[in-house]
Order: structure tokens, then sequence, then C-alpha cells
């Protein structure tokens, strides 16, 4: 027998307290995206600590070429789908520029032969902008959701009036059928939102964007069958909580193509249906959603509800933008002191806030990827992260897989550690404000660009510095 003296036994329990032990133990680690070496963290290959060096925190990152790999990733599970069932159908996809509408993120997705959905009047303004720089032709569709103000609708008219044979307007409601044609003076296809039943744990029992079921058929009847100005050609169908499996989902999908088919019957223009966005992002390093599955099960639903009705397989569009954009994004913060509370609060106090900067993370209690930067070889503790604002909000304390947080320890100011938060690409600089006013004047982060040069290699830019007093005094009219 092997005896272990106890100088030995207090290393071997040393080892075993490690952070790396305890992500090893808990995960399968390392992952496509993420590795440890000599204790430090690599993101895609890139390690994060001589970005931090080169830049400093609070800071903001997004990777491009993740942004195409989403993509490509998508277009072939649904044309694999189409293929297994030989579906008749073309397969178009749409990025959804709500998501991230900086030009550095839609200029990467339209690297890949996508298409665009807008969300209100200014996006129109952005996708002429991409026009006049050669980005983009004409013949892309643009698919227009949301309720329609004046603005936007006017903003559609002129794009459809100066050449665009692809833009699509969704009716929201029906009225915006008459206002569209007081506008638009060329042939132009249109499609209906249907408003989805939400789930039964929701406030309420409809959603409040699109047309309800029962009223799709009559009004195209009574206002679209006769017109020569437009052609319907898209039934527009989204589900507020994503595309899972689950029985809401399918009942909701069932429930979209029988109208579909009904509408179908007596429009023979329609041809495209728009299952919208919903593919969720990975938010935590167990990864359990089955992308493959769901791509074909939609593809040979649709296919089989098709046939049982004799109605031709439509095309299919979607428009995903967490999916496209969410994974290619981090948010790095340094800890700058440890505050202990009581005698089991641990708080680790970081160099920006949580509602200014991830504001997901207090407005929809969203939880990301969180992994500490370095200090992987350190012994790890239980903490809760608290932001530098003075609301009582402005904290992070539970991952997805976890109600806890758990991080290498620091004995004070002068060891610092930093901390990443993963797949925060989406959203969060629009719903933040980027370039405004953030609660109690915390500035926003410096944010860089990472890409891949002809040779593979990376490289950094950066795309804006952290924001300045003078910037935010402007605003507020000093």
């Amino acid at each position: 027998m092997c005896k272990i003296n106890a100088n030995q036994l207090t290393y071997i329990c040393e080892m075993k307290n490690k952070y790396i032990d305890l992500i090893e133990q808990s995960f399968e680690f390392p992952q496509d995206e993420f590795k440890v070496i000599d204790g430090e963290l690599y993101f895609h290959d890139i390690p994060m600590m001589d970005v931090i060096e080169q830049y400093g925190t609070p800071l903001k990152i997004t990777y491009l070429p993740k942004i195409s790999s989403q993509i490509q990733r998508a277009k072939r599970m649904f044309n694999v789908a189409m293929a297994k069932v030989d579906y008749k159908g073309d397969y178009h996809y749409c990025y959804c520029t709500k998501s991230s509408h900086f030009s550095f993120v839609v200029e990467e997705a339209l690297k890949n032969d996508i298409h665009l959905e807008t969300s209100s009047a200014f996006d129109i303004n952005l996708i002429e902008a991409l026009y006049d720089e050669g980005i983009i032709g004409q013949d892309l569709y643009i698919i227009c959701n949301g309720f329609k103000k004046d603005t936007y609708i006017e903003n559609i008219a002129n794009m459809r009036n100066n050449g665009w044979i692809n833009v699509i307007p969704i009716l929201d409601n029906m009225t915006e059928f008459e206002d569209l044609d007081l506008c638009i003076k060329e042939p132009t296809k249109i499609g209906i939102r249907i408003a989805a039943e939400e789930e039964p744990k929701f406030e309420f029992y409809t959603s409040r964007l699109g047309i309800r079921y029962s009223d799709i058929v009559p009004f195209y009847m009574n206002k679209i069958k006769e017109s020569t100005k437009f052609s319907l050609k898209m039934l527009h169908f989204f589900i507020n909580t994503g595309i899972r499996d689950n029985a809401y989902y399918w009942n909701e999908l069932a429930k979209c193509v029988s109208v579909y088919c009904d509408l179908k019957q007596v429009c023979p223009d329609l041809d495209s249906l728009n299952i919208g966005g919903g593919f969720p992002i990975k938010n935590s390093l167990i990864q359990d959603y089955e992308y493959e599955y769901m791509a074909e099960e939609i593809i040979a639903q649709i296919k089989s509800m098709c046939q049982q009705r004799g109605v031709p397989e439509p095309n299919i569009f979607t428009e995903f933008g967490s999916f496209t954009v969410g994974e290619s994004g981090a948010t790095i913060f340094q800890v700058l002191d440890i505050k202990q509370q009581n005698d089991r609060e641990r708080w680790y106090m970081v160099d920006s806030s949580f509602m200014t900067t991830l504001p997901d993370t207090w407005g929809i209690k969203q939880r990301f990827i969180l992994l500490p930067i370095n200090k992987w070889d350190c012994q790890y503790q239980r903490v809760f992260l608290g932001g530098l604002t003075c609301d009582s909000q402005d904290y992070y304390n539970a991952e997805a897989h976890a109600n806890a947080i758990f991080l290498p320890t620091i004995k004070d100011r002068t060891d610092p550690l930093y901390i990443g938060f993963f797949h925060t690409g989406a959203y969060q600089e629009s719903i933040a404000g980027f370039g405004g006013i953030q609660h109690c004047l915390q500035p926003a982060p410096k944010h860089i660009i990472i890409d891949k040069d002809e040779n593979g290699e990376y490289f950094t830019k950066l795309f804006s510095k952290e924001q300045t007093y003078k910037s935010m005094l402007k605003i507020l009219g000093y």
C-alpha cells in the first residue's frame, strides 16, 4: 500500500480546489471556443490577457468570424433538413437588425449572401446607407416588421418607389394596408403577421403583434385579393419564447401552417412562410439544445402538413438575430476590490455597472457564460458580483447552470482578477443606449473588434473609446 504523508495530502487537496478543476469536473472542458493555457483563458484561440494588457477594462469585444460561422451553420442545417425530405421550397436567411445595428456586424453578416429584417423607420435609412456604399443591391429581400408609424410607412414606400423590388412590408394590422396603398406607386409584395397565442403562463393570451388567425383569410378576400398593386407573398409567424421542442411551439407551428394552407387555396401568389427567429444562443458551458433536430423537425412537419392539404411547400424565411450575433460578443471587467459584508456574503466589486453595460442581466435576469480570464490555477470561492452604481439592483449572483457564482480567490486590490461575460453580442448596446446617458453617469466601456486576416491571424481594431465626461455633459446641456 502506498502511504501518503500529511504534506502530500494537503498538496492533493489544494490541487483539487483549483478553479480549473471545478470547471473540468463540472463540464466538458475545454470547448471549441474556450481553453486555458498557463492559467489564462483563450477565447477562439485569442489570449484574453493580451487583449486586456493592450486595451484595459472595462472592455466590449466583438469577434467577427463567429457571425459568419453562425450564419453558415444555420444555412447548412436547414438545407440538409430540406434535402432529407426532398423539400421543394427554398431557404432564405435574414438578419434581424435590431439585435445589433453596428455597421461592422451588419457588413460581416452580409458577406454570407443573406437578407435583412427591419423593425423601425430608421432601419430603412440604415439599409439605404449600405446601398449608397455599394455593399448591397436593390434585389435584397427587406422584410419590414413591426407596428408602423407614418415615417416607417413613408420610408418603406420610398424604397419600393425607388426600385427595391423585394421590399416586403409585413402587415401588423389591417389599417397598414390602406396606409401603404396611399404611398406606394409600384407593384409590391406584402406579408401578413399572425398574432400567435402566448404560452399559458404568460400575462395575456395573444400577442399584441400581428393579425388574429380568424381575420386573416377574410381580410385577404375583402381587401387584398382585388388589388392590382399588391400581391400577398408571405405569411409571418413568430413565437416570443423562441423555437423550443415543446408542445406549445409545435401546436402554434401547426396552426400557422394550417392558416398558410387555407390562404394558399385562395391566394395563388402566396409562396413563402416566415417562421421568424428564436434559435437560442449558448448561455452556459452546458450545451443541450439540438439545433439540427429542430431544423429537421420544422421542415418535416411543414412538408407533411402541406402534403396532407395538397398545397406546395412554401419557401422558408428565418429572421435570426441573437443567434447571428450573440455569441460573437464578450464583456470584460476587472475586480477592483473585495467587500466582506457578513459571514456568508463576499462581494467582488467590478469596474463598471451591470445595469448599464449588460442591461439584460438586470432587466430580464438574463444569464451569460461567466469565466475568469486569469487565476485558473488558484483556489475558488463563492462570491457575489457588484456593480458601481448606487442602485441596489446592480449585481449579478447566479449562473444559468447553478444558483451561485464561484470564482478564483484573490487577496486584495493589488492582486487583480479579470472576469469575462461571453456571448453578450446581442441587444446590450442598444438597450443600454450606446453613446447616451447611463445610470449614475457610468461611461460606456471601450469597444474593440477582433477579426482574422487572409492568413488566419487575428488582429484587433478599436471601434470606440470609453465614453468621456465631456460627451455626457454635452448631451445634458452643460
